[in-house]
């Protein structure tokens, strides 16, 4: 089902307007993806125009670094930290970037149900389309491979920025490649 820009930017901006967000599309223009990765934390533009959520863009320490709060590492360590999930995982992790933590209890803080909640994670998918690849630095294995476990309190992380905490999706098409990144410094 395609989306459109208004429909799309609607459901980034109500879903993480509480979180200190990353939240990005850039163009994919490589076979290995992870370069198009290394461009979008550089901040190449959206190639549909489209608008993009940018809180540590605007942080002082972001000064001459352009790609904050992401650390600039090869291709090879960006890879070693990320694991392809499914679609399913990927709508539930949207929904934990919520807010700091990355759990499904953030969803609390919201007025709507949480089936109107997942449709707004669905609209942001559907951007990419149904052949879209879903990959996390979260560590939340479920009972099966390519899975993550919302309901287990036991989870990690291994952190591509400067903070603390940092917890991401990265969503890959033929043609696009989205970021969806929560940052926490505690």
């Amino acid at each position: 089902m395609p989306v459109d820009q208004k429909s799309w930017e609607t459901a980034v901006r109500h879903l993480f307007e509480d979180a200190y967000p990353y939240d990005a599309t850039g163009p994919r223009r490589h076979e290995d993806w992870i370069l198009d990765v290394l461009a979008l934390m550089a901040r190449v533009p959206d190639p549909r125009g489209w608008a993009s959520l940018d809180d540590p863009a605007h942080a002082p320490e972001s000064e001459g670094f352009p790609t904050y709060p992401f650390v600039v590492h090869p291709p090879d360590h960006i890879r070693a930290r990320l694991r392809e999930i499914d679609r399913a995982s990927a709508e539930n992790l949207l929904l934990a970037l919520t807010d700091d933590c990355c759990t499904l209890t953030n969803l609390t803080r919201f007025t709507e149900s949480e089936e109107e909640l997942r449709v707004m994670a669905r609209t942001v998918l559907a951007r990419y389309g149904d052949a879209a690849t879903y990959h996390t630095n979260v560590d939340r294995p479920g009972a099966v491979p390519g899975t993550l476990d919302f309901t287990t309190s036991n989870w990690g992380y291994s952190p591509l920025s400067v903070y603390s905490e940092d917890c991401g999706l990265i969503v890959v098409s033929d043609t696009e490649v989205g970021m969806f990144w929560n940052f926490s410094d505690y």
